[in-house]
């Protein structure tokens, strides 16, 4: 038996137009998962990406943020007959000083990252423990989890949030059948990262921390979730995976 199968599997993965979302998306098609993107916009490329490995792809389109998620769950099993699989992916940024931060810029972003995960995963556990069934949900953190950060206080704020909101819901749902972890993604070159890899001071003062001496890629995340997305993870509860080139470990 291969405990990395996923075949079978129907995953639901926020955020998967490009970037991380979307290198996930192809890495659990790669491993036999049937994949739902939910986005605002049509993920046409992953969608493709995902039919070319010969698995079934939908577009659930949505916007995640200052309102409650839709049904999106509900969707996700019309389309594709069933959910095993919750990736919490989709995040937004602001940055500004924060003696200077907004509101508004506070708002969107919590929204967005912490409020969305939380109640997209409420409704994830309640279609499961309705069936009696099993599932997992994979929280896609950050760095900021750990440490303070500049500039991004809101961001700083959902993603340690969101680390103690997976953890929280591993203690409440370990003995449903339903494993809720985390992937802590390093500095990875994605658009919410542009504007570091641009500012040539910090991009060198980044790369000086990082013993891979390199910004990550998107696909670089793909084992992380194929694992805690599979049979190999049954046993594996409220932790965090850090996919950081060795960041933390300086």
């Amino acid at each position: 038996m291969n405990a990395f199968d996923l075949s079978g599997k129907v995953v639901l993965v926020t955020g998967a137009n490009a970037g991380i979302g979307q290198a996930i998306a192809i890495a659990l098609a790669q491993n036999g998962a049937d994949i739902a993107a939910l986005a605002r916009r049509e993920p046409a490329d992953t969608i493709a990406a995902v039919a070319r490995l010969g698995r079934r792809a939908v577009w659930i389109e949505g916007e995640l943020g200052t309102a409650m998620p839709g049904d999106f769950v509900d969707r996700t099993v019309t389309a594709l007959g069933r959910l095993d699989v919750l990736v919490n992916n989709a995040g937004t940024i602001r940055r500004c000083d924060a003696i200077d931060f907004s509101e508004r810029d506070w708002d969107e972003v919590v929204d967005i990252n912490l409020k969305s995960a939380f109640f997209l995963s409420q409704q994830a556990a309640r279609y499961w423990r309705a069936r009696d069934a099993t599932g997992k949900i994979i929280n896609i953190v950050s760095m900021l989890s750990f440490q303070g950060g500049i500039r991004v206080a809101s961001y700083t704020a959902s993603k340690s949030g969101l680390l103690g909101i997976t953890r929280l819901l591993a203690n409440e749902w370990a003995k449903l059948g339903i494993n809720v972890n985390a992937i802590a993604p390093g500095y990875i070159a994605t658009d919410n990262t542009t504007a570091l890899r641009e500012d040539a001071e910090r991009s060198r003062d980044i790369l000086a921390r990082i013993p891979a001496g390199r910004w990550g890629e998107p696909g670089d995340l793909g084992g992380a979730a194929v694992f805690l997305a599979s049979a190999a993870a049954d046993y594996v509860h409220g932790a965090v995976l850090p996919v950081d080139g060795g960041w933390l470990a300086r």
